[in-house]
């Protein structure tokens, strides 16, 4: 399954989840995974830091980052952790090796990681908060 969650809970993850940062730029002290195809482009990042128009960056989210990524993309997040894993993408392997997408907001708070969660169980992979 892939759990979202934020970095400062992350020394709270179980070990057997393995965390994935998904930001544009990881705090300082995190030395683990990064994956930046799912990370807010700056332009338009910059521009809800301003504004805090939400429908703005979700257009924006949806159509610059989620919509040019498909099932092979998430499917090597898997095969950076594991390398040994096929090429071709394994839903079921996705739903059974646990990690988190992580980034700073607060699960209440307006976040990225929740459209990249709703845009993965749409595909079929099953995505949600871990509840600490």
């Amino acid at each position: 399954m892939i759990y979202t969650t934020y970095f400062a809970k992350l020394s709270k993850l179980p070990k057997e989840i393995i965390p994935v940062s998904i930001c544009g730029k990881a705090p300082a002290f995190y030395s683990g995974y990064e994956y930046k195809k799912f990370a807010p482009k700056y332009d338009f990042f910059m521009k809800w830091k301003e504004t805090h128009d939400n429908d703005y960056y979700i257009k924006c989210f949806n159509e610059q980052v989620l919509k040019p990524l498909t099932i092979q993309d998430v499917w090597e997040i898997y095969r950076m952790i594991y390398p040994d894993l096929p090429i071709e993408p394994n839903v079921d392997a996705m739903n059974e090796l646990d990690i988190a997408l992580i980034c700073y907001e607060k699960p209440t708070d307006f976040c990225h990681r929740h459209l990249v969660s709703e845009w993965l169980n749409k595909l079929g992979i099953k995505s949600e908060e871990y509840i600490f």
